[in-house]
Protein backbone atom coordinates (compact mmCIF):
# COMPACT_ATOMS: atom_id res chain seq x y z
CA UNK A 1 0.00 0.00 0.00
CA UNK A 2 3.22 2.56 0.87
CA UNK A 3 4.59 1.39 -2.69
CA UNK A 4 1.18 2.38 -4.35
CA UNK A 5 0.69 5.75 -1.92
CA UNK A 6 4.35 6.79 -3.01
CA UNK A 7 3.90 6.31 -6.41
CA UNK A 8 0.50 8.34 -6.69
CA UNK A 9 2.31 11.09 -5.60
CA UNK A 10 5.46 10.82 -7.92
CA UNK A 11 2.62 11.27 -10.99
CA UNK A 12 1.20 13.98 -9.01
CA UNK A 13 3.91 15.89 -9.00
CA UNK A 14 4.94 15.03 -12.60
CA UNK A 15 1.67 16.16 -13.57
CA UNK A 16 1.68 19.62 -11.79
CA UNK A 17 5.28 19.90 -13.10
CA UNK A 18 4.07 19.24 -17.14
CA UNK A 19 3.79 22.02 -19.08
CA UNK A 20 -0.25 23.30 -19.86
CA UNK A 21 -1.17 23.16 -23.00
CA UNK A 22 -2.17 26.61 -23.58
CA UNK A 23 -3.09 26.27 -27.20
CA UNK A 24 -6.74 25.10 -25.95
CA UNK A 25 -7.18 28.66 -24.84
CA UNK A 26 -6.05 30.29 -27.81
CA UNK A 27 -7.39 27.81 -30.06
CA UNK A 28 -11.03 28.08 -28.98
CA UNK A 29 -13.17 30.22 -31.59
CA UNK A 30 -15.62 31.22 -28.81
CA UNK A 31 -13.45 33.63 -27.91
CA UNK A 32 -12.52 35.03 -30.74
CA UNK A 33 -16.64 36.04 -30.75
CA UNK A 34 -16.35 37.55 -27.41
CA UNK A 35 -13.87 39.68 -28.61
CA UNK A 36 -15.99 41.21 -31.79
CA UNK A 37 -18.61 41.05 -29.06
CA UNK A 38 -16.40 43.39 -26.80
CA UNK A 39 -15.98 45.56 -29.94
CA UNK A 40 -19.09 45.51 -30.21
CA UNK A 41 -20.33 46.52 -27.19
CA UNK A 42 -18.04 49.70 -27.42
CA UNK A 43 -19.51 50.81 -30.33
CA UNK A 44 -23.15 50.16 -29.60
CA UNK A 45 -22.63 52.46 -25.78
CA UNK A 46 -20.74 55.17 -27.59
CA UNK A 47 -23.43 55.69 -30.35
CA UNK A 48 -21.62 55.14 -33.40
CA UNK A 49 -23.42 55.64 -36.52
CA UNK A 50 -24.02 52.53 -38.82
CA UNK A 51 -21.28 53.82 -41.33
CA UNK A 52 -18.61 54.68 -38.96
CA UNK A 53 -19.17 51.18 -36.95
CA UNK A 54 -18.75 49.23 -40.48
CA UNK A 55 -14.76 50.86 -40.57
CA UNK A 56 -14.23 49.92 -36.78
CA UNK A 57 -15.10 46.06 -37.67
CA UNK A 58 -13.27 45.89 -40.74
CA UNK A 59 -9.96 46.96 -39.64
CA UNK A 60 -10.00 45.08 -36.66
CA UNK A 61 -11.06 42.12 -38.62
CA UNK A 62 -8.28 43.05 -41.09
CA UNK A 63 -5.90 42.72 -38.67
CA UNK A 64 -7.03 39.81 -36.69
CA UNK A 65 -6.65 37.75 -40.49
CA UNK A 66 -3.65 38.60 -41.56
CA UNK A 67 -2.35 37.23 -38.02
CA UNK A 68 -3.79 34.16 -38.79
CA UNK A 69 -2.69 34.35 -42.16
CA UNK A 70 1.12 34.91 -41.05
CA UNK A 71 0.95 31.24 -39.29
CA UNK A 72 -1.54 28.59 -40.98
CA UNK A 73 -0.30 28.10 -44.64
CA UNK A 74 -3.23 27.02 -45.70
CA UNK A 75 -4.60 30.89 -45.79
CA UNK A 76 -3.79 33.77 -47.86
CA UNK A 77 -2.82 37.18 -46.97
CA UNK A 78 -5.03 40.40 -48.29
CA UNK A 79 -2.43 42.24 -49.53
CA UNK A 80 -2.18 42.19 -53.05
CA UNK A 81 -5.79 40.66 -52.92
CA UNK A 82 -6.73 44.36 -51.54
CA UNK A 83 -4.70 46.17 -54.03
CA UNK A 84 -3.83 49.14 -51.51
CA UNK A 85 -3.14 46.87 -48.84
CA UNK A 86 0.82 46.96 -48.01
CA UNK A 87 2.10 43.84 -47.50
CA UNK A 88 2.06 42.72 -43.59
CA UNK A 89 5.51 41.87 -41.37
CA UNK A 90 6.64 38.79 -41.45
CA UNK A 91 7.63 36.58 -38.20
CA UNK A 92 10.92 35.90 -38.00
CA UNK A 93 12.08 31.98 -38.23
CA UNK A 94 13.66 31.67 -35.21
CA UNK A 95 10.52 32.99 -33.09
CA UNK A 96 7.66 31.07 -31.97
CA UNK A 97 4.70 32.54 -31.58
CA UNK A 98 1.10 31.65 -31.19
CA UNK A 99 -0.90 33.70 -34.43
CA UNK A 100 -4.45 32.69 -32.63
CA UNK A 101 -3.59 35.22 -29.69
CA UNK A 102 -1.92 37.76 -32.15
CA UNK A 103 -5.11 38.11 -33.95
CA UNK A 104 -7.23 38.86 -30.73
CA UNK A 105 -4.69 41.21 -29.62
CA UNK A 106 -4.42 42.47 -33.15
CA UNK A 107 -8.51 42.59 -33.00
CA UNK A 108 -8.59 44.79 -30.07
CA UNK A 109 -5.77 47.04 -30.35
CA UNK A 110 -6.75 48.17 -34.18
CA UNK A 111 -10.08 48.27 -32.25
CA UNK A 112 -9.64 49.85 -29.49
CA UNK A 113 -7.41 52.38 -31.93
CA UNK A 114 -10.91 53.42 -34.43
CA UNK A 115 -12.85 53.90 -31.77
CA UNK A 116 -13.10 56.23 -28.79
CA UNK A 117 -12.95 56.63 -25.95
CA UNK A 118 -8.68 56.30 -26.22
CA UNK A 119 -7.54 52.91 -24.20
CA UNK A 120 -11.65 51.46 -23.89
CA UNK A 121 -10.15 48.20 -24.63
CA UNK A 122 -7.39 47.80 -23.16
CA UNK A 123 -8.23 46.13 -20.14
CA UNK A 124 -9.44 43.43 -22.38
CA UNK A 125 -6.34 43.34 -23.96
CA UNK A 126 -4.41 42.80 -20.53
CA UNK A 127 -7.06 40.29 -19.94
CA UNK A 128 -6.20 38.12 -23.14
CA UNK A 129 -2.62 38.70 -21.98
CA UNK A 130 -3.18 37.09 -18.35
CA UNK A 131 -5.48 34.46 -19.01
CA UNK A 132 -2.77 33.57 -22.08
CA UNK A 133 -0.22 33.19 -19.28
CA UNK A 134 -2.42 31.42 -16.77
CA UNK A 135 -3.05 28.72 -19.01
CA UNK A 136 0.67 28.15 -19.34
CA UNK A 137 2.02 30.28 -22.58
CA UNK A 138 5.77 30.68 -21.56
CA UNK A 139 7.11 34.01 -21.46
CA UNK A 140 9.30 34.22 -24.55
CA UNK A 141 6.10 33.18 -26.63
CA UNK A 142 4.13 35.64 -25.17
CA UNK A 143 6.54 38.06 -25.66
CA UNK A 144 7.12 37.08 -28.99
CA UNK A 145 3.40 37.23 -29.95
CA UNK A 146 2.62 40.78 -28.73
CA UNK A 147 5.54 41.77 -30.08
CA UNK A 148 4.32 40.63 -33.80
CA UNK A 149 0.84 41.40 -32.99
CA UNK A 150 2.46 45.03 -32.63
CA UNK A 151 3.54 45.47 -35.50
CA UNK A 152 0.71 43.77 -37.77
CA UNK A 153 -1.60 46.14 -35.70
CA UNK A 154 1.17 49.42 -36.49
CA UNK A 155 0.63 48.33 -40.15
CA UNK A 156 -3.10 48.02 -40.24
CA UNK A 157 -3.62 51.12 -38.56
CA UNK A 158 -0.78 53.56 -40.57
CA UNK A 159 -2.94 52.06 -43.20
CA UNK A 160 -6.34 52.93 -42.11
CA UNK A 161 -5.14 57.23 -41.73
CA UNK A 162 -5.14 56.93 -45.32
CA UNK A 163 -8.87 56.21 -46.65
CA UNK A 164 -10.25 59.53 -46.20
CA UNK A 165 -11.79 59.38 -43.00
CA UNK A 166 -10.60 62.14 -41.11
CA UNK A 167 -10.69 64.46 -44.34
CA UNK A 168 -14.56 63.79 -44.44
CA UNK A 169 -14.58 64.94 -40.87
CA UNK A 170 -14.06 68.35 -42.28
CA UNK A 171 -16.00 68.05 -45.88
CA UNK A 172 -18.62 70.05 -46.67
CA UNK A 173 -21.98 69.97 -44.76
CA UNK A 174 -25.01 68.51 -46.82
CA UNK A 175 -27.29 71.37 -47.88
CA UNK A 176 -31.28 70.61 -47.74
CA UNK A 177 -33.39 72.23 -50.16
CA UNK A 178 -37.08 73.17 -50.46
CA UNK A 179 -37.26 71.18 -54.01
CA UNK A 180 -40.57 68.84 -53.81
CA UNK A 181 -39.16 65.00 -53.30
CA UNK A 182 -36.14 66.32 -52.07
CA UNK A 183 -34.66 64.84 -47.83
CA UNK A 184 -35.66 67.25 -45.48
CA UNK A 185 -34.79 66.63 -41.30
CA UNK A 186 -37.61 64.21 -40.09
CA UNK A 187 -39.21 64.23 -36.16
CA UNK A 188 -38.12 63.82 -33.38
CA UNK A 189 -34.53 65.35 -33.68
CA UNK A 190 -34.42 66.44 -36.96
CA UNK A 191 -30.78 66.22 -37.45
CA UNK A 192 -29.01 67.00 -40.23
CA UNK A 193 -28.03 64.77 -43.05
CA UNK A 194 -25.70 61.77 -41.58
CA UNK A 195 -22.37 61.30 -43.13
CA UNK A 196 -22.72 62.54 -46.64
CA UNK A 197 -19.39 62.93 -47.72
CA UNK A 198 -19.01 58.72 -46.69
CA UNK A 199 -19.03 57.85 -50.07
CA UNK A 200 -15.55 59.73 -50.40
CA UNK A 201 -14.00 56.94 -47.87
CA UNK A 202 -11.40 54.73 -49.78
CA UNK A 203 -13.48 51.03 -50.20
CA UNK A 204 -11.87 47.58 -49.60
CA UNK A 205 -12.41 45.91 -52.78
CA UNK A 206 -14.87 48.22 -54.58
CA UNK A 207 -12.99 50.21 -57.14
CA UNK A 208 -15.36 53.22 -56.82
CA UNK A 209 -18.50 54.14 -54.99
CA UNK A 210 -20.59 54.14 -57.69
CA UNK A 211 -19.54 50.41 -59.23
CA UNK A 212 -23.00 48.96 -58.27
CA UNK A 213 -25.06 51.97 -58.56
CA UNK A 214 -29.37 51.45 -58.68
CA UNK A 215 -30.98 52.68 -61.36
CA UNK A 216 -32.24 56.27 -60.77
CA UNK A 217 -35.33 56.36 -58.07
CA UNK A 218 -38.95 56.75 -58.81
CA UNK A 219 -39.94 60.16 -59.88
CA UNK A 220 -41.78 62.35 -57.26
CA UNK A 221 -44.93 62.24 -58.24
CA UNK A 222 -47.82 62.35 -55.78
CA UNK A 223 -50.88 64.28 -58.36
CA UNK A 224 -50.79 60.93 -60.74
CA UNK A 225 -52.41 58.13 -58.52
CA UNK A 226 -51.12 55.91 -61.26
CA UNK A 227 -47.99 56.46 -60.79
CA UNK A 228 -45.43 54.23 -59.35
CA UNK A 229 -44.41 57.09 -56.81
CA UNK A 230 -47.96 57.43 -55.52
CA UNK A 231 -48.60 53.94 -55.66
CA UNK A 232 -45.53 53.13 -53.29
CA UNK A 233 -46.29 56.23 -51.00
CA UNK A 234 -49.82 54.81 -50.17
CA UNK A 235 -48.02 51.45 -49.48
CA UNK A 236 -46.30 52.26 -46.64
CA UNK A 237 -49.10 54.46 -45.33
CA UNK A 238 -51.60 51.82 -45.61
CA UNK A 239 -49.23 49.41 -44.22
CA UNK A 240 -48.34 50.90 -41.05
CA UNK A 241 -52.05 51.72 -40.22
CA UNK A 242 -52.85 47.80 -40.75
CA UNK A 243 -49.60 45.89 -39.12
CA UNK A 244 -49.86 42.66 -37.72
CA UNK A 245 -48.08 41.40 -34.78
CA UNK A 246 -45.36 39.54 -36.66
CA UNK A 247 -44.71 42.46 -39.02
CA UNK A 248 -44.23 44.69 -35.95
CA UNK A 249 -41.89 42.21 -34.09
CA UNK A 250 -39.67 41.66 -37.79
CA UNK A 251 -39.72 45.56 -38.39
CA UNK A 252 -38.59 45.71 -34.26
CA UNK A 253 -36.36 43.14 -34.80
CA UNK A 254 -34.56 44.40 -37.78
CA UNK A 255 -34.33 48.22 -36.40
CA UNK A 256 -31.05 48.48 -35.23
CA UNK A 257 -31.61 52.11 -34.64
CA UNK A 258 -28.29 52.65 -32.11
CA UNK A 259 -29.67 55.56 -31.01
CA UNK A 260 -33.35 55.65 -30.68
CA UNK A 261 -34.80 59.21 -29.57
CA UNK A 262 -37.95 59.40 -27.73
CA UNK A 263 -40.00 62.75 -26.72
CA UNK A 264 -41.97 63.02 -23.94
CA UNK A 265 -43.27 66.55 -23.32
CA UNK A 266 -40.10 68.54 -22.14
CA UNK A 267 -38.35 65.46 -21.78
CA UNK A 268 -35.79 63.57 -24.11
CA UNK A 269 -34.58 60.33 -23.64
CA UNK A 270 -32.30 57.50 -26.16
CA UNK A 271 -32.28 53.63 -25.94
CA UNK A 272 -29.55 52.08 -27.85
CA UNK A 273 -29.34 48.60 -29.91
CA UNK A 274 -27.14 47.29 -32.17
CA UNK A 275 -26.30 49.14 -35.76
CA UNK A 276 -27.31 46.93 -38.31
CA UNK A 277 -23.47 46.03 -39.26
CA UNK A 278 -23.49 44.99 -35.57
CA UNK A 279 -26.37 43.17 -35.79
CA UNK A 280 -24.56 40.90 -38.94
CA UNK A 281 -21.36 40.61 -36.91
CA UNK A 282 -23.37 39.12 -34.05
CA UNK A 283 -24.66 37.41 -36.91
CA UNK A 284 -21.43 35.64 -37.87
CA UNK A 285 -20.79 34.44 -34.17
CA UNK A 286 -24.02 32.63 -33.96
CA UNK A 287 -23.26 30.67 -37.37
CA UNK A 288 -19.77 29.97 -36.60
CA UNK A 289 -20.65 28.49 -33.20
CA UNK A 290 -23.61 26.53 -34.63
CA UNK A 291 -21.87 24.84 -37.35
CA UNK A 292 -18.39 24.51 -35.09
CA UNK A 293 -16.07 26.26 -37.30
CA UNK A 294 -12.76 26.58 -35.86
CA UNK A 295 -10.68 29.47 -34.67
CA UNK A 296 -9.22 30.31 -38.66
CA UNK A 297 -12.59 30.36 -40.46
CA UNK A 298 -14.41 32.23 -37.63
CA UNK A 299 -11.75 35.28 -37.88
CA UNK A 300 -11.85 34.62 -41.44
CA UNK A 301 -15.70 34.90 -41.68
CA UNK A 302 -15.74 37.55 -39.48
CA UNK A 303 -13.32 39.56 -41.82
CA UNK A 304 -15.27 38.50 -45.46
CA UNK A 305 -18.24 40.33 -43.52
CA UNK A 306 -16.71 43.33 -42.12
CA UNK A 307 -15.63 43.97 -45.76
CA UNK A 308 -18.99 43.54 -47.01
CA UNK A 309 -20.79 45.91 -44.54
CA UNK A 310 -17.92 48.27 -44.96
CA UNK A 311 -18.39 48.55 -48.89
CA UNK A 312 -21.67 47.88 -48.62
CA UNK A 313 -21.91 51.68 -47.24
CA UNK A 314 -19.85 53.32 -48.96
CA UNK A 315 -21.51 52.16 -52.20
CA UNK A 316 -25.36 52.99 -50.77
CA UNK A 317 -24.07 56.30 -49.45
CA UNK A 318 -23.42 56.87 -52.89
CA UNK A 319 -26.63 56.91 -54.03
CA UNK A 320 -28.29 58.48 -50.89
CA UNK A 321 -26.64 61.46 -51.47
CA UNK A 322 -27.12 61.37 -55.77
CA UNK A 323 -30.53 60.83 -55.71
CA UNK A 324 -31.29 62.90 -52.20
CA UNK A 325 -34.71 61.64 -51.84
CA UNK A 326 -37.28 62.38 -49.08
CA UNK A 327 -38.53 59.93 -46.64
CA UNK A 328 -42.28 58.63 -46.85
CA UNK A 329 -42.85 60.39 -43.14
CA UNK A 330 -42.07 63.94 -44.90
CA UNK A 331 -44.81 63.18 -47.82
CA UNK A 332 -47.35 61.68 -45.72
CA UNK A 333 -47.17 64.33 -43.11
CA UNK A 334 -47.00 66.92 -45.54
CA UNK A 335 -49.90 66.42 -48.25
CA UNK A 336 -51.99 63.71 -46.57
CA UNK A 337 -51.76 63.32 -42.65
CA UNK A 338 -49.79 65.47 -40.51
CA UNK A 339 -50.37 62.98 -37.44
CA UNK A 340 -49.17 60.28 -39.33
CA UNK A 341 -45.60 58.24 -37.66
CA UNK A 342 -43.75 55.51 -39.35
CA UNK A 343 -43.90 52.24 -37.02
CA UNK A 344 -39.85 52.91 -36.15
CA UNK A 345 -38.23 55.95 -36.60
CA UNK A 346 -36.93 57.65 -39.21
CA UNK A 347 -32.63 57.49 -39.31
CA UNK A 348 -31.62 61.06 -40.70
CA UNK A 349 -30.52 60.55 -44.18
CA UNK A 350 -32.10 60.16 -47.79
CA UNK A 351 -34.53 57.41 -48.69
CA UNK A 352 -32.83 55.99 -51.69
CA UNK A 353 -31.57 53.23 -51.34
CA UNK A 354 -32.08 51.76 -48.02
CA UNK A 355 -28.74 50.89 -46.49
CA UNK A 356 -29.75 48.33 -44.38
CA UNK A 357 -31.43 46.57 -47.46
CA UNK A 358 -27.82 46.62 -49.32
CA UNK A 359 -25.63 45.61 -46.32
CA UNK A 360 -27.88 42.60 -45.36
CA UNK A 361 -28.32 41.11 -48.71
CA UNK A 362 -23.98 41.65 -48.79
CA UNK A 363 -23.27 40.04 -45.85
CA UNK A 364 -25.85 37.31 -46.75
CA UNK A 365 -23.91 36.28 -49.84
CA UNK A 366 -20.66 36.44 -48.33
CA UNK A 367 -21.71 34.31 -45.28
CA UNK A 368 -23.24 31.60 -47.67
CA UNK A 369 -20.04 30.99 -49.11
CA UNK A 370 -18.52 30.39 -45.66
CA UNK A 371 -21.90 28.44 -44.16
CA UNK A 372 -23.54 27.49 -47.03
CA UNK A 373 -26.82 28.67 -49.20
CA UNK A 374 -29.36 26.58 -46.89
CA UNK A 375 -27.67 27.55 -43.21
CA UNK A 376 -30.50 27.52 -40.83
CA UNK A 377 -29.99 29.14 -37.75
CA UNK A 378 -31.98 31.01 -34.70
CA UNK A 379 -30.83 34.47 -34.64
CA UNK A 380 -30.42 35.33 -30.73
CA UNK A 381 -28.84 39.11 -31.30
CA UNK A 382 -32.09 40.71 -29.71
CA UNK A 383 -32.58 39.37 -26.43
CA UNK A 384 -30.33 41.43 -24.66
CA UNK A 385 -32.76 44.28 -26.23
CA UNK A 386 -35.92 42.29 -25.07
CA UNK A 387 -36.84 40.97 -28.42
CA UNK A 388 -37.91 37.44 -29.24
CA UNK A 389 -35.55 35.86 -31.28
CA UNK A 390 -36.47 34.71 -34.85
CA UNK A 391 -34.93 31.44 -36.89
CA UNK A 392 -34.09 31.54 -40.19
CA UNK A 393 -33.28 29.08 -43.18
CA UNK A 394 -30.76 31.19 -44.61
CA UNK A 395 -28.66 34.15 -44.56
CA UNK A 396 -30.62 35.35 -47.65
CA UNK A 397 -34.05 34.51 -46.13
CA UNK A 398 -32.89 36.79 -42.98
CA UNK A 399 -31.24 39.66 -45.48
CA UNK A 400 -34.86 39.66 -47.10
CA UNK A 401 -36.59 39.79 -44.03
CA UNK A 402 -34.27 42.65 -42.33
CA UNK A 403 -35.39 43.87 -46.28
CA UNK A 404 -38.91 44.46 -45.70
CA UNK A 405 -39.17 45.27 -42.42
CA UNK A 406 -38.00 48.83 -43.35
CA UNK A 407 -41.57 49.12 -45.38
CA UNK A 408 -43.18 47.27 -41.95
CA UNK A 409 -41.66 50.37 -40.22
CA UNK A 410 -42.64 53.13 -42.49
CA UNK A 411 -38.92 54.22 -43.69
CA UNK A 412 -39.14 53.55 -47.04
CA UNK A 413 -40.51 53.04 -50.25
CA UNK A 414 -40.76 49.76 -51.44
CA UNK A 415 -38.25 50.50 -54.33
CA UNK A 416 -35.74 51.75 -51.93
CA UNK A 417 -36.24 47.84 -50.77
CA UNK A 418 -35.90 46.01 -54.24
CA UNK A 419 -32.68 48.26 -55.60
CA UNK A 420 -30.94 48.26 -52.21
CA UNK A 421 -31.16 44.42 -52.12
CA UNK A 422 -29.63 43.96 -55.78
CA UNK A 423 -26.97 46.76 -54.65
CA UNK A 424 -26.11 44.37 -51.67
CA UNK A 425 -26.38 41.29 -54.05
CA UNK A 426 -24.32 41.63 -56.53
CA UNK A 427 -21.22 43.55 -54.41
CA UNK A 428 -21.66 40.34 -52.09
CA UNK A 429 -21.34 38.05 -55.01
CA UNK A 430 -17.99 39.95 -56.16
CA UNK A 431 -16.33 39.88 -52.58
CA UNK A 432 -16.95 36.15 -52.32
CA UNK A 433 -15.66 35.88 -56.08
CA UNK A 434 -13.18 37.90 -55.94
CA UNK A 435 -10.81 37.44 -52.17
CA UNK A 436 -9.26 33.48 -51.66
CA UNK A 437 -9.60 32.80 -47.42
CA UNK A 438 -8.23 29.24 -47.79
CA UNK A 439 -6.40 28.69 -50.51
CA UNK A 440 -6.96 24.93 -50.94
CA UNK A 441 -10.20 25.06 -52.76
CA UNK A 442 -11.45 28.85 -52.04
CA UNK A 443 -14.59 26.60 -50.11
CA UNK A 444 -13.84 26.51 -46.60
CA UNK A 445 -14.02 22.86 -44.81
CA UNK A 446 -17.01 24.13 -43.09
CA UNK A 447 -18.55 24.91 -46.02
CA UNK A 448 -18.51 21.54 -47.30
CA UNK A 449 -19.02 20.24 -43.83
CA UNK A 450 -22.88 21.83 -43.46
CA UNK A 451 -23.79 20.74 -47.65
CA UNK A 452 -22.94 17.11 -47.15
Amino acid sequence: MRIFFYLAILVAVVSSCKQKDYTQYTADPILFCKTVKKLNDVVLYNNFPPMIASRNYVYASIAAYECIAAGDSNYVSLSGQIKHLPQMPQVPAEQIIDHRLAALLSFVKVGNAVTFPEGVLMEYYDELKKEARKAGMPSSVLKNTVSYSDQVSDAIIEWSKKDNYAQTRSSEKFTVTMEEGRWVPTPPAYSQGLEPSWCEVRPILLDSADQFSPPPAPRFNIKDTNSVYYKELMEVKTMVENLTEEQKHIADFFDDNPFNLHVTGHVMYATKKFSPPGHWMNIVGIAAEKAGSDFETTVAAYTATAIALYDGFIACWKSKYKENSVRPETVINKYFDQEWRPYIQTPPFPSYVSGHSVISAASAEVMSSFFGDNFSYTDTSELEFGIPNRSFTSFREAALEANWSRLYGGIHFRADLEEGNKVGTKLGEYIAGRLIFDKRNDKLAINQKQQK
